[in-house]
């Protein structure tokens, strides 16, 4: 295997070269034409209009299926947010993070299929994610977005959806001085906590001097947003639990197949999260042309983002077996009703800091030799550099759960409204806990730091024929060298002071603490949910008055001094792991254009090769055993004194993708195009770390662990798009295009049940099995809390009151799981779009829509392991708009058919089950009015229907999750010049 490297000597000595080169240039451009040009009229449409214009005229023009994103005019973008204004592209459906367009899904496609690139330039994702994450992108210095469907050479691989670049502005496209700032008041109705108006500010400005040979332009953004996330969700669903002997009168047994699967929820949770978000941007670039030809842009690039979120949450937790008093199951055996005994309910306090900061530095050399050929250097370094746990008194992202085992049953019912209920019958005789009886369970707190850097050196050259007899009008040919970087580590404290409620934590949490409230307001949006909401109450308290109340609880001499303060925060790092990838490129490409009887025929060639290598290097911990540490806790307990050792696993391979594309011109205003290529996506980084882990949490139903693989294969593509675009005015056209993907390589994440030698399981070990004996011996319900009480009353518990596994209990079955190239999988669809400016009166519609198929989907029906494609669905978008006389006003809609977020659940079974989100469909609009040449005013309304997320596993009656949030408003001004 050959590899070359370079370091950034190598890159001077490069730069040195082509800027020496360029001053021969000198004497070649002193003979250039150097008379005056006539004037000319320039008629330059702005707004909406001109925007659409230009993309459509983009869209034409490129050799391949593009689509492309305009600006209306400097530093306004027609949207806040770079994903929002995706998704108005033909084929584009965006998932949401807090109820903003954040990662994008082409052609069925999710985020890990997609590469965006800045500038051309491959930027790092955040975590050990390859998606760049397109929420902390401000749109204001963004003149353009163009989204590559199909395959090109000399576009960097990655895309196997989509490659999606955005262009910045830069100072010699548009010479002379330019200047746009804007301010905004932005108003989230969803908003509780925080500020009910929130600033925005941005500018954006740009000048060329001594006679348009030096350019300087800069771009800052800063966003402030306060909202609030109302929540209901179920961690996962358990398939086949062990159910009990019932009498027929407490069971109703709908299932289609009456010996089929059956489904019961492992938890039931709701909550109130306050958000505040602060998000600054900012890019300065130089740009300079010493001589005609030759151009110099020195850029940088920053971003930060800090989200702070205090959350309340409340619900129950199910363990399942003699517990189960009754259930309902419906046709598909889900349960829809279940009375359960035992385990907990607690209320659960969260705080924590997340930041995110981003940078790049980047150098592009362009020289026009002369009209034969042109050479381009182009270098960036770009790092991201995520912390969750940036909270500057914490240092950590903590949790809190106060709450009481002392119930007597539990009652899910999901057999009216859209949200569940989970209503707690308390041994006190009433549904309802009160302050005086709510004790610690524990506390927890953990900091996971990360990074991801990318160095990359790109080298393209391009010779333009100057005889065009034989069609030929230019090829292009280059290499480039990506040096990926990615890692971080996780610190978790281990459960503060507990588990285990214990009524003595009444006495340190004082009625005065807590405050109740009724659910009239919560998840109203939804059938079921506000008063509807059962249980009908929660209480908040404040999370830093907890956990210093616990801390000096348990540092006291109550508890004999300072036991449990080295565990309070971390005391070391749990797990981590890095991943290298070093790829080297080659491509060359080739345009030709000729008739073909009286067609005009245009043709683009290429071929791309790479190689990569990949080396993994993970943090292994060494598991001694596994304590039962309260009836609902089982904790791993790992081997001290510096044993952890780091494991490095290294991988390679290589890949051709060739690609042609050819559009023909029909007549004058039809234009068709066929295009045959290969592309490919790279597994999933977190994928490539290798070494195996297994949860510090094994609780029984939660047996789990990963293991990584290093050797994994990418995703390869062959596509095939056929299209047929009709330009019959000016901004206005129709197309419909075909498009089909069979992919190779296909990564599924297998499940294998496997043991580990010294890994002891107490659960129906002998100790576990007399307990059980002893319960029911008594006529007594075996729940799990009783189990443990019974443990511990047998003299089994140590000093702690923790039990141990013995050497006689069985070995634990652990669910080992770990990515693996498998099958191919097809998918095909048709995209169809209509763009339409009515004459001169001012308004204009655009209306889209994708419909994908293929066999690629989860079979619900069964659990076997699957490798479905997630992201998968049909989507469409509408845009409306008018103006004329100053005035502006535009409307879209933009919707997504349900479709596979992902396989696998927090707390599902081991069967991997999958999570799919609803439906969604949301209207925002946007209104400007010019008071002058200068000055703009504007009114922008966001989510205006209000529209909630639902989610859910195999069927729809598995629920999953609702999330509300809220329409938002802003009003602001532009003042350009």
């Amino acid at each position: 295997m050959n590899t070359f490297n370079f370091k950034k000597s190598q890159l001077a000595a490069s730069v040195s070269l082509i800027i020496a080169a360029s001053t021969l240039n000198t004497a070649i451009a002193a003979e250039a034409d150097t008379a005056a040009s006539p004037d000319v009229e320039v008629i330059e449409v702005k707004g909406i209009r001109g925007s659409l214009i230009r993309s459509m005229d983009m869209k034409r023009d490129s050799s391949g299926v593009v689509d492309a994103i305009s600006a209306e005019e400097m530093g306004k973008f027609p949207d806040t947010n770079l994903a929002e204004s995706l998704q108005r592209i033909t084929g584009v459906s965006v998932s949401r993070a807090n109820g903003e367009g954040s990662q994008i899904t082409v052609r069925g496609f999710g985020p890990e299929f997609n590469l965006i690139t800045l500038n051309g330039r491959q930027m790092p994702g955040t975590g050990y994610t390859r998606s760049y994450n397109l929420e902390n992108i401000a749109s204001e210095g963004v003149s353009a977005l163009e989204v590559f469907k199909t395959a090109r050479a000399d576009v960097p691989s990655g895309g196997l959806g989509a490659t999606v670049n955005i262009s910045t502005a830069r100072p010699f496209q548009k010479p002379g001085q330019n200047f746009s700032a804007t301010i905004k008041a932005n108003h989230d109705s969803s908003n509780e906590a925080g500020d009910d108006v929130t600033p925005e500010l941005s500018a954006v400005y740009s000048n060329t001097f001594a006679d348009d040979r030096f350019g300087f332009g800069f771009s800052f953004s800063h966003q402030e947003r306060d909202f609030q996330k109302q929540r209901a969700n179920i961690q996962g669903w358990q398939a086949n639990v062990d159910l009990p002997e019932l009498d027929s009168s407490n069971v109703v047994d709908n299932r289609t197949d009456p010996t089929g699967n059956y489904y019961f929820p492992k938890d039931m949770n709701y909550s109130i999260e306050d958000v505040e978000r602060e998000r600054t941007n900012g890019q300065v670039t130089f740009q300079y042309e010493p001589t005609d030809g030759f151009v110099a842009t020195l850029d940088y690039t920053a971003s930060k983002a800090v989200t702070g979120s205090e959350s309340i949450g409340w619900g129950i937790w199910n363990d399942f077996g003699s517990n189960i008093n009754g259930y309902e199951l419906d046709e598909n055996g889900t349960a829809v009703y279940a009375d359960i005994s035992g385990n907990d309910a607690s209320f659960t306090a969260n705080k924590g800091t997340t930041e995110v900061e981003a940078r790049s530095i980047g150098l592009n050399l362009e020289w026009e030799i002369n009209d034969t050929w042109h050479v381009e250097l182009d270098y960036h370094d770009s790092k991201n550099e995520t912390d969750n746990g940036a909270d500057s008194g914490l240092g950590s992202t903590g949790q809190v759960i106060l709450g009481s085992d002392q119930l007597a049953n539990k009652i899910y019912d999901y057999r009216t409204g859209e949200i569940p209920s989970a209503q707690v019958n308390w041994l006190n005789g009433t549904s309802e806990l009160t302050p005086g009886e709510i004790d610690s369970n524990f506390s927890q707190f953990t900091h996971s730091p990360g990074e991801s850097n990318i160095e990359q050196l790109q080298l393209h050259t391009t010779w333009y024929n100057e005889n065009y007899d034989i069609g030929l009008v230019k090829v292009k040919f280059g290499a480039s060298r990506t040096e990926q970087n990615t890692g971080g580590y996780t610190a978790w404290s281990g459960l503060v002071g507990g588990p285990g409620f214990n009524p003595s934590y009444t006495e340190i949490f004082p009625d005065s603490m807590f405050t109740r409230h009724d659910t009239s307001g919560l998840l109203d949006q939804f059938d079921g949910g506000g008063s509807d909401l059962q249980p009908g109450y929660y209480y908040t308290y404040d999370f830093d008055e907890a956990v210093a109340r616990q801390m000096a609880y348990l540092t006291s001499d109550v508890t004999g001094g300072d036991a449990y303060a080295a565990n309070a925060y971390m005391d070391g790092i749990d797990s981590e792991s890095y991943v290298e990838e070093i790829t080297n490129s080659f491509y060359i490409q080739s345009s030709w254009e000729f008739d073909v009887s009286d067609y005009y025929v245009k043709v683009n060639a290429g071929l791309r090769y790479e190689q990569t290598d990949v080396t993994s290097t993970v943090r292994q911990r060494v598991e001694e055993q596994v304590n039962w540490i309260s009836a609902s806790e089982w904790i791993m307990q790992y081997a001290a004194g510096g044993e952890d050792n780091f494991l490095e696993q290294q991988g390679d391979y290589d890949i051709l993708l060739p690609s042609i594309d050819v559009s023909v011109d029909l007549t004058e205003d039809v234009v068709a195009r066929v295009s045959w290529g290969k592309t490919m996506s790279r597994a999933p980084l977190g994928d490539l770390a290798g070494g195996r882990s297994l949860t510090g949490s094994p609780k029984p139903g939660s047996r789990t662990g990963s293991q990584g693989n290093t050797n994994l294969l990418p995703f390869e593509s062959t596509n095939l798009d056929l299209s047929l675009e009709y330009y019959y005015a000016e901004g206005s056209y129709a197309s419909v295009g075909y498009f089909k993907k069979d992919v190779d390589n296909f990564i599924q994440t297998t499940i294998t049940q496997t043991t580990i030698d010294g890994l002891y399981d107490i659960l129906n070990g002998p100790r576990y099995s007399q307990a059980v004996s002893d319960i029911e011996s008594r006529g007594e319900q075996a729940t799990t809390d009783a189990i443990f009480a019974q443990m511990i009353s047998n003299g089994y518990g140590n000093a702690n009151g923790v039990i141990e596994p013995n050497s006689d209990d069985p070995l634990m079955v652990w669910n080992i799981s770990q990515p693996q190239n498998t099958d191919s999988k097809s998918v095909d669809g048709f995209e169809v779009a209509v763009q339409h400016l009515i004459g001169e009166t001012g308004f204009g519609v655009g209306v889209n829509a994708t419909f994908v198929d293929g066999d690629v989907e989860f079979d619900s029906e069964s659990l076997d392991q699957q490798a479905p494609l997630t992201g998968l669905s049909d989507s469409a978008n509408f845009q409306g708009f008018y103006e004329k006389d100053g005035l502006s006003i535009k409307i879209t809609y933009a919707w997504r058919d349900s479709y596979l977020i992902g396989v696998g659940q927090a707390q599902g079974s081991a069967d991997a089950p999958p999570q799919y989100a609803k439906a969604y469909g949301q209207w925002d609009m946007s209104v400007n009015y010019d008071v002058n040449e200068n000055v703009t005013v504007f009114f922008d309304g966001i989510n205006l229907n209000n529209a909630t997320e639902e989610g859910y596993g195999r069927y729809e009656e598995q629920f999953l999750f609702a999330n509300q949030y809220g329409p938002r408003y802003s009003v602001g001004a532009r003042y350009t010049f």
